[in-house]
């Protein structure tokens, strides 16, 4: 094969991947997600076979990434636009560990055994689950972790303090719109929520890009004219 059609179709290759992973963004190198972790992978072997092959032009590289770019940036403008779509795309965290419980219905739905559960924990310097009060598997596989509050870094414990409880915080809202699952786990409907929403001085859903609850602390939200 010619050496100067090599380096062309390198050249060539290099621009285009920097230029596509401006485009879409981090998250293809950081293979935040499994999807994520196949689109790099599939375009690694794209990139890599066109430009090997003796057969394959320069324009078949061009047109193979930009095929392939515009499918990512599609993905990923839907995932902005739709949560329904994005939890489809991205998926979402399971609570394997609920106040202190292992949650062993959530364990299998993550595809996931005690053994490797014990493995996450210890790659976070967690080597007892009785020191776990939540523990969420994210979408690529990682975990994290809320401790019960005597484990924690600074506990009560040293300044002779009653252990106290732990709760897990709960978005309610994320770009506007209302998760209704969340809310009924709280036992709470959307005329609570909008009289705590009016509290802080918004008066519609859709005003809100993001809301938590915690329990001992109460509704932190973030609204759009907080970003402008």
């Amino acid at each position: 094969m010619d050496f100067i059609q090599i380096i062309l179709k390198l050249v060539t290759g290099f621009f285009l991947l920097l230029l596509l992973i401006r485009i879409t963004g981090p998250k293809l190198i950081d293979q935040f997600t499994p999807f994520h972790f196949i689109s790099a992978v599939v375009l690694s072997e794209l990139l890599g076979n066109a430009i090997y092959e003796e057969n394959v032009p320069i324009i078949y590289i061009f047109f193979t990434l930009l095929i392939w770019g515009i499918l990512l940036f599609l993905v990923e403008y839907i995932g902005q636009k739709s949560m329904f779509y994005r939890e489809q795309f991205e998926g979402k965290p399971s609570v394997v560990i609920r106040d202190g419980q292992i949650d062993f219905d959530e364990l299998k739905k993550s595809r996931m055994n005690l053994n490797q559960l014990q493995s996450l924990l210890r790659q976070s310097e967690i080597f007892s689950i009785r020191e776990v009060a939540f523990a969420l598997i994210e979408p690529n596989g990682s975990i994290s972790v809320l401790k019960k509050t005597p484990y924690q870094k600074t506990t009560l414990q040293d300044f002779n303090m009653p252990p106290q409880p732990v709760y897990l915080p709960v978005t309610l809202i994320k770009d506007g719109e209302i998760i209704k699952e969340h809310l009924k786990e709280l036992n709470k409907d959307e005329q609570w929520l909008q009289s705590q929403l009016l509290a802080h001085n918004i008066s519609k859903t859709e005003d809100a890009l993001f809301a938590e609850w915690l329990e001992n602390d109460g509704l932190f939200v973030v609204s759009y004219k907080q970003l402008r």
